[in-house]
């Protein structure tokens, strides 16, 4: 995979990479009303504040939505069609876009539950991927 384009972690975001490369799967919680979001920004969309902290999820959730890629969107890919980009939604609630490990594209359900994979790139990042749930 790297040779694909790497995430390149901002302000808002740095904490949500570390953990990562450290195994954990946290998101940001707003300090005012308790509101999960996912991906990191820099105010709560619920409430506007500025307050954050980063909560630990379980790492568990299930498949809420998928599209099977045939094309490839960058020459990086090209091998690796077809290829599935999916939305996990979280036990706790938040939604991440990702990919499945070890999953083919066609032996993708909605429902299906799945649990984190974390994949080194590099050093430096750690991608949120995800396997189905033995």
């Amino acid at each position: 995979m790297t040779d694909l384009p790497v995430p390149v972690p901002e302000t808002d975001n740095q904490p949500f990479w570390d953990y990562l490369r450290s195994g954990e799967l946290r998101v940001q919680r707003c300090a005012s009303c308790g509101q999960l979001r996912h991906p990191p920004r820099p105010a709560c969309g619920a409430c506007g504040s500025f307050e954050v902290e980063w909560a630990g999820m379980s790492g568990k959730g299930a498949v809420y939505s998928y599209i099977v890629s045939h094309q490839a969107v960058h020459p990086a890919l090209a091998d690796r069609v077809p290829f599935a980009t999916v939305v996990v939604e979280l036990d706790e609630g938040p939604r991440l876009t990702t990919n499945l490990v070890d999953v083919e594209p066609e032996d993708i359900e909605i429902g299906q539950r799945v649990e984190l994979a974390p994949t080194a790139l590099n050093d430096e990042i750690t991608l949120p991927l995800f396997r189905a749930r033995r």
